[in-house]
Order: structure tokens, then C-alpha cells, then sequence
């Protein structure tokens, strides 16, 4: 019986580990490894511990890798700001009519991914409403335009991943406990203060895990800035998936993807140090 209870949670665990161990570690090590080769399609790739493949995907790419940044960096800190106020007001006002707003957050995801840019390049288009709105009101010149520019590439990506910011924000605020916020407006804070010293503060959890869940697909985005952009807006995305399925320059593709992996990962860790991951579990185990 000890025996059997010792092992039920590594049974429990085990179908999760297969997975990861097929889906992830192997695919993994054939990427490390391809990135390590050296030759060409034409007369086969062999392994050949290239490590300069790492140094000229960095040094021929930066400027991608810095646009994948910073755009990835823009339409998080704008879906945060757009979510925020979305999720409070589903939290705290949205009453009985929640889960139908809930649904609607979440209804693009039952489009496709690419439907969904295609239906942006539409909206934004030089013909399209949009740009002759904003042309009327004097935002845009006589001739300006929207596609083919950074402006149009955020917003998609913006609004591709709104979702992933959404419902964490959600979370974090609907399982708050309104009874401290009310202790602090008896305590004679203003609601400006309760939001900033208890509402706030709560809510860090979820604003970290979705910053987090958009800024890391984000970074490796590349359909927005092909339908959105033009190649002045490309991104690292954008380069990977020419070099795996057009230039057939396979070691280059997978030495970028690794490069970009270790961005993303020294960014994240990064940012949870400054916001203080400890700090947020605990607020989290204390709810």
C-alpha cells in the first residue's frame, strides 16, 4: 500500500512527460542539432559543430530581432492597457451578463488565425472605411495609408492576442476578495488609492502571466507582418519561415529559432525578477 501510494503521483505524471519528452525534447534536440550542421540542400547537411551559425544569426538579424522586440513589446503594453479596464469592468460589473462577455473576448478564437489578420488587412486597407475616417478627421494625410506600416502590424498582433491578456486579468480580479476593498475605503481612501494600494497590487498575478502569454507568442509573430506589413516590417518570424521553407537553408532557420528562444527566455526571467514572482505566488496563495 505504501508502495502503491508513493507511485500514484509519478503514475499521474507520467502521460505528461511522455508528452512533453515526444512533442518537445525530441523535436529539440533534431533543432540543436540541425543548427550545428553545415552544406546545403544540394549536396546534404552534415554536423559539424558550426557554431558560427549562432553568431551570423544574430549579427545578420539583429534588426529583426530587435523589431520582433519591440513590436511584440508595443502590442503587450497596448493590450494591457485595452484589457485592464475590460476585465475589471467584466469582474465587477459585469454581473449575471459575465460568462456572455467572456464569450464575446473569446469569440475571434472560433475564426482562424489567418481569417482574422485577412479581415484586418481588409478593414485597414487605402480603400477601407478606417483609412478614410481618419483621413476626414485629419489624421492621416491625403495620401497616407495604414497597411504596410508598424502601425498595422501592432494592431493586429494586438488584436490577435487580446484574449491571452483578457482572461488572465479576468481571473486575477474576479477571485479578489471585494471585502478588502471595501476596508480600505472605511479606512478613508479614496477609490483612486483603494485601486492603486488593494486592487492593484491583486492583480499582479494575472497581469503578469498575461503579459506573458502575449508577449512571448508575439515575439515569434510573422503573419501579421506579411499580411499587415511590408518587408520594412518583417520580423524574426518572417526570416525563420523563409529560411526554412523557401531558402531550404535549414542549420540558418534553426540557429535563428534558438537565438530567439534564448532572447525570449533571458527577457522573461528578466521580468519576473522585477516584478517580484515570489511575492505575486504569495499574494496568490493568500486569496
Amino acid at each position: 500500500m505504501r508502495l502503491s501510494r508513493r507511485a500514484t503521483p509519478y503514475l499521474l505524471l507520467a502521460p505528461g512527460l511522455a508528452w512533453l519528452a515526444v512533442f518537445f525534447l525530441v523535436p529539440m534536440y533534431y533543432l540543436a542539432n540541425t543548427s550545428l550542421q553545415t552544406g546545403s540542400l544540394e549536396v546534404g547537411y552534415t554536423f559539424s559543430w558550426a557554431w558560427s551559425n549562432y553568431k551570423d544569426a544574430f549579427t545578420t538579424y539583429q534588426t529583426e530581432f530587435l523589431r520582433s522586440i519591440e513590436y511584440a513589446g508595443l502590442a503587450t503594453i497596448v493590450a494591457l492597457l485595452i484589457s485592464y479596464p475590460l476585465a475589471y469592468w467584466i469582474a465587477f460589473r459585469g454581473g449575471r451578463w459575465r460568462n456572455l462577455f467572456l464569450l464575446l473576448v473569446i469569440a475571434p478564437f472560433f475564426v482562424t488565425y489567418l481569417i482574422r489578420t485577412l479581415a484586418w488587412e481588409t478593414i485597414l486597407s487605402d480603400d477601407g472605411f478606417v483609412v478614410h475616417a481618419l483621413k476626414s478627421v485629419g489624421v492621416l494625410s491625403s495620401d497616407g495609408r495604414l497597411l504596410a506600416t508598424s502601425t498595422a502590424v501592432i494592431a493586429g498582433i494586438t488584436y490577435n492576442f487580446l484574449p491571452f491578456m483578457v482572461l488572465p486579468l479576468y481571473v486575477s480580479l474576479e477571485q479578489m476578495d471585494g471585502r478588502l476593498i471595501e476596508a480600505a475605503q472605511d479606512l478613508y481612501a479614496s477609490k483612486a488609492k483603494a485601486f492603486l494600494r488593494v486592487t492593484l497590487p491583486l492583480s499582479l498575478p494575472g497581469v503578469f502571466a498575461g503579459t506573458l502569454l502575449t508577449f512571448i507568442p508575439a515575439c515569434g509573430d510573422f503573419i501579421n507582418a506579411q499580411l499587415l506589413g511590408s518587408p520594412h516590417q518583417y520580423m524574426i518570424g518572417n526570416v525563420i519561415q523563409s529560411k526554412f521553407l523557401f531558402e531550404r537553408d535549414y542549420p540558418s532557420a534553426a540557429a535563428l529559432s534558438f537565438v530567439l528562444m534564448a532572447a525570449i527566455l533571458v527577457a522573461v526571467l528578466v521580468y519576473a525578477r522585477a516584478l517580484g514572482t515570489e511575492r505575486m505566488t504569495g499574494m496568490a496563495a493568500g486569496r
